[in-house]
């Protein structure tokens, strides 16, 4: 005889406030988990950039190069390496053990708002206010750029790259997906300024947040909508939007002091965390686990689904 499966879980979301960090570098601009979740990165308005332990909340590393407030960050796939880019025109490339400056990359126009690492991190990707993206070979010592994508007629906000694809959003109001390999450019129209994009974690759909308080998921391939996500307040500030570890939810910062969390599926709201009185300035969800970190103001917070009491007992003991 076959028993009946059990029913499956509903997917946790994180809601429990594990700790908070008081990053001590003025406001936090952006936070971000490492490529395996172990570590955060915290880009602060005086010029510093951090390298914190996850789970301890402890601080392993100052970063301290750019000539004014960093905006972005990426770690390389191996964890050796710190891409960060700042109003200050400039992308630095780090030495994550020794806390130098491999490289500074200098060519944008204007204050640089997102970078990432390729796949290998071969290759640095930066977004500007200039509207270019500009692609940084991180092995030669040439200083200028290897490619230059100047589609946009506006400040670049966001970017994404997975394998040979980039995804850019922009102010113009649109979202642009590059082929890299094929030498093809997609572009889906929003008609409102772009603050954050993504891919899904299963490569299939895209995530834009605009400065018309909405956050939707379109298909990558036919530029068709999915889904729209409303109720949080997005009007003035370049806040985050990402999809949780296992496509389950969409999450978005907000400027009412809390992150919206909507099921993907059915677009109702499934969690509104209250996180402060001000506006959560960034967001970034675990690679793996069911942990979302927030920043708003000076501090950033680690958020579970569970509690860490069962970690607390055991430190006890040992």
């Amino acid at each position: 005889m076959a028993f009946p499966q059990p029913r499956p879980q509903a997917p946790q979301l994180p809601q429990h406030l594990l700790r908070t960090i008081d990053c001590q570098q003025g406001a936090v601009r952006a936070v971000r988990f490492n490529c395996d979740g172990n570590y955060l990165l915290s880009c602060g308005s005086d010029k510093s950039l951090k390298l914190w332990s996850m789970s301890r909340g402890t601080l392993l590393k100052t970063y301290s190069g750019h000539g004014y407030e960093v905006l972005d960050a990426d770690s390389s796939y191996d964890n050796s390496q710190i891409c960060s880019c700042s109003s200050d025109k400039t992308v630095i490339l780090w030495d994550v053990a020794t806390g130098q400056v491999t490289r500074k990359l200098r060519g944008h126009a204007g204050k640089v708002n997102c970078v990432q690492f390729s796949e290998e991190a071969t290759v640095i990707l930066s977004g500007s206010i200039d509207g270019t993206v500009r692609c940084w070979d991180t092995r030669s010592r040439r200083y200028e750029p290897i490619q230059v994508l100047d589609e946009a007629r506006d400040s670049i906000s966001s970017l994404k790259v997975a394998q040979h694809e980039l995804l850019t959003g922009s102010v113009d109001g649109r979202v642009r997906l590059y082929d890299l390999r094929m030498g093809q450019l997609h572009v889906d129209f929003i008609s409102s300024p772009i603050t954050c994009v993504c891919f899904s974690q299963d490569g299939q759909c895209t995530l834009s947040s605009s400065l018309d308080s909405t956050v939707r998921l379109l298909d990558k391939s036919t530029g068709e909508m999915l889904g729209e996500y409303t109720g949080h307040k997005m009007k003035g500030y370049k806040l985050d939007c990402c999809l949780s570890s296992k496509d389950t939810h969409v999450l978005s910062c907000s400027e009412d002091g809390h992150v919206y969390c909507w099921d993907l599926v059915e677009g109702s709201l499934s969690l509104k965390l209250p996180v402060g009185k001000a506006v959560v300035q960034s967001l970034s969800f675990h690679p793996s686990e069911t942990c979302l970190l927030t920043a708003m103001e000076g501090r950033v917070q680690v958020w579970a689904s569970e509690p860490e009491e069962a970690d607390e007992e055991a430190e006890k003991v040992f």
